[in-house]
């Protein structure tokens, strides 16, 4: 209340519900299975931590209505922009405000500056200017993002204040993905309060409408809420969630240390690769980082040991994952050839792929393969199975063996770990010659998990019906080759 009585407009943060009370806990996947016991040894690298979910608000509301001790807003670089949240920053503070801007003579990308509050509610304005986003220049407008919220993180600690209210600095106008942007934001924030939690009481994240669905959904990542919400949310951790700090990781950019500069490297030495220099300290400046070309030329020379082609391949597949969620799938989606249905009768995730939907001499084979690892991705951190549907394909819809090679060198080893069955149902003599020499020449790790099917009966005992999802022209087909015993059963309406 102001001193003439009439209600204030400002909101005070400790009036506000903390992200463990504002929501009841949801299920990140209504249809997911209940946690394994076998994965709760498992844990996030954003473990459950309640007193850190204690300080975390998400508000829908104005950013420069909150009473706290310190406002972010998102600018240019000459602090003049007209968006959303400035314009209400401004109007709210008052023309002083565009005073002390001037004197301030701008800011540059990445950077934080501060301003008194004026008329505000909140004490100080930390200002700050967020990337132009290009996807192109995707690495650099991932580092200046970040930069900008652990600048206001870390100017927020040495004013020693106690609560900061986040807008989301990410604008519109700048074209950065929302969902990619919210992950940044996120993970700097939780990664700043395990190190220096004890500098701040509350951080607010004042979203509007629009951002507030993408934030519900990404802060159980970040900040689960229960042992339970953190399993769950596991699978759906980005492949980069950055390094101690929360800064991006480009792998082949970090600086590389050797232990004993100018003394020639030994190319049959493996333990320089393996050394273990943790002395030097974990800071992304110090983290040592393998010679990337050396380690491809002993790619090359057969020389490399296990650990680091492993290493190696895994940094690969975290390039394609990241490619596969940046990219527009929706073309592939559409032809409905992959699909998550039931579960087997062992309780295993069954994963449909449907020969006669892929046309392949019509799509991009390698948006195909993006896709694959999209949808795959979190399926194969457990135990699976596939079928697959070779009813009625024809030369249109024939893989290439080399593009399944290339697909199983480019998963990760998850898939092929926990890949506990391959159902190939009606087979034509011509496909089992042709697997049979895929799987022993080329794929030999796969040969004993395929199953050929002949009759959907046959599958049904492996697959209960009511947990398969079946194309009406696989119904149809069966049902003329192996008898009606099946064929009234009902088909997806999707497919």
């Amino acid at each position: 209340m102001d001193p003439l009585g009439a209600p204030s407009q400002f909101v005070d943060v400790d009036s506000l519900p903390g992200w463990t009370d504002a929501y009841e806990t949801k299920q990140l996947d209504s249809h997911q299975n209940p946690v394994e016991k076998a994965q709760v040894g498992v844990r996030s690298p954003f473990p459950y931590r309640k007193d850190i979910n204690a300080k975390i608000i998400l508000w829908k509301g104005d950013v420069a209505l909150l009473n706290c001790t310190a406002i972010v807003n998102t600018s240019n670089e000459s602090l003049t922009d007209k968006n959303v949240v400035s314009e209400s920053i401004l109007m709210h503070a008052g023309p002083d405000l565009r005073d002390e801007l001037q004197k301030l003579k701008g800011c540059r990308t990445g950077e934080a500056k501060l301003t008194k509050g004026f008329n505000l509610a909140a004490r100080f304005i930390i200002h700050t200017v967020g990337p132009k986003y290009k996807s192109r220049y995707r690495t650099a407008a991932e580092s200046s993002l970040y930069s900008c919220y652990r600048n206001v993180l870390q100017l927020a600690k040495e004013q020693s204040m106690c609560s900061v209210g986040f807008c989301v600095i990410n604008s519109l106008k700048r074209c950065y993905p929302l969902e990619d942007a919210t992950h940044i934001a996120l993970r700097t924030v939780r990664r700043f309060l395990e190190i220096h939690g004890e500098t701040l009481e509350k951080v607010v994240f004042a979203v509007s409408e629009l951002e507030e669905a993408t934030y519900q959904k990404l802060l159980p990542l970040y900040f689960p809420r229960s042992l339970e919400e953190e399993m769950q949310s596991l699978p759906y951790l980005p492949a980069d969630i950055g390094n101690a700090e929360g800064e991006p990781v480009v792998p082949e950019r970090q600086i590389r240390i050797t232990e004993k500069p100018g003394v020639p490297d030994d190319a049959s030495d493996e333990e320089g690769l393996e050394a273990d220099l943790s002395f030097i300290g974990s800071h992304a400046f110090a983290r040592m980082e393998g010679d990337v070309d050396k380690q491809r030329r002993l790619i090359l020379q057969g020389q490399l040991s296990e650990a680091a082609l492993q290493k190696q391949h895994q940094r690969n597949y975290n390039r394609w994952l990241c490619q596969a969620r940046a990219e527009d799938l929706s073309d592939i989606a559409s032809l409905k050839a992959l699909y998550q249905t039931g579960v087997d009768n062992c309780g295993r995730t069954v994963m449909v792929v449907v020969g006669r939907n892929i046309p392949v001499t019509l799509i991009d084979m390698e948006k195909a393969l993006l896709y694959f690892i999209h949808v795959m991705d979190h399926i194969a951190v457990k135990e699976y199975v596939l079928v697959y549907f070779h009813t009625l394909t024809n030369d249109y819809n024939q893989l290439d063996s080399n593009f399944l090679k290339k697909l199983y060198d480019v998963v990760d080893s998850k898939y092929k770990r926990n890949l506990k069955a391959l159902y190939f149902v009606h087979p034509t003599f011509r496909s089992k010659v042709s697997a049979w020499f895929f799987t022993t020449f080329t794929v030999s790790g796969l040969k004993d998990k395929i199953h050929y099917v002949e009759s959907l009966q046959q599958l049904f005992t492996a697959i209960p019906p009511e947990q398969i999802d079946l194309p009406p022209f696989v119904l149809e087909y069966d049902a003329r080759e192996n008898g009606p015993y099946y064929s009234s059963y009902p088909p997806s309406p999707d497919l």
